[in-house]
């Protein structure tokens, strides 16, 4: 399989995974043609997406879906919920695009399978999703408050996981946020803190996770070195050593990261 996350971050998220025969994308957070240019840097083709993987409704996962699904007669997979709560800001969706899954039962997009797990975070019922071609399997979590016992179970033994790591507790805290706005990040339903994405890090790459990728960042309250450092610091603590036993790398903002090979 093959991955890359063209946008990742509070502005706007979209990852790409593919296994060569099946391309999907999971969310699209930014305008239609932001994420066709972000497809041509790394040579791949919209029209040959089989679907789009819905993770929630906000506006930072869903604001091309719609577009991007007429233009490309692309299917849309989203859970009942969310796409009750999404239908309004997507505009019309072609009735043989709309593709509803359920947590309880693994679904395909062409040769992909994908289980659905839940999150944590203050959505109609935002999700996360393992991927398998048969032999490799990668793990998206990402707009989660806290880690469930479901997210660690779905992502133990993928081979790359996709991890929230959006703030820094002390730069959120000293931050020019208001009060309310900063208990919504660090409560149950907010998202992950740069320490706890690094303890679940490890107990990932105990488990088998030889490639993580730190998604999600605020550009309020955090930046990717202090991102890096803090899970690279309680990964080596514990011995792992970094790209000898783990690959460990940061999801770009506003271009296309490094492609990743499995």
């Amino acid at each position: 399989m093959k991955f890359c996350s063209l946008y990742s971050g509070s502005s706007g998220n979209s990852l790409f995974v593919s296994n060569n025969s099946t391309k999907i994308l999971i969310d699209a957070g930014l305008s239609g043609k932001r994420i066709q240019s972000a497809m041509d840097a790394i040579a791949e083709d919209p029209r040959e997406i089989g679907g789009i993987m819905v993770t929630h409704e906000h506006s930072d996962h869903i604001h091309g879906v719609g577009v991007l699904s007429r233009r490309f007669d692309l299917p849309v997979y989203a859970n009942e919920k969310t796409w009750e709560a999404m239908m309004k800001d997507l505009g019309k969706i072609a009735e043989h695009n709309v593709k509803i899954f359920d947590f309880e039962k693994p679904f395909h997009i062409q040769d992909l399978q994908i289980e659905a797990f839940k999150t944590s975070h203050d959505a109609a019922d935002s999700a996360g999703f393992v991927i398998s071609d048969g032999k490799n399997r990668l793990g998206i979590a990402t707009d989660s408050g806290i880690i469930t016992t479901e997210m660690r179970s779905a992502l133990c033994g993928c081979d790359l996981v996709v991890l929230e790591s959006n703030h820094d507790v002390s730069m959120l805290e000293a931050g020019s946020y208001p009060f309310y706005l900063k208990q919504r990040i660090k409560s149950d339903f907010g998202h992950l803190s740069n320490e706890t994405a690094g303890d679940l890090a490890l107990a990932l790459v105990k488990e088998g996770t030889r490639q993580l990728v730190l998604a999600h960042l605020s550009q309020e309250n955090n930046y990717p070195l202090l991102a890096y450092e803090t899970t690279a610091r309680i990964l080596t603590g514990a011995g792992v050593v970094l790209d000898g036993d783990v690959k460990l790398c940061v999801a770009k903002r506003s271009s296309a990261s490094e492609t990743i090979n499995l």
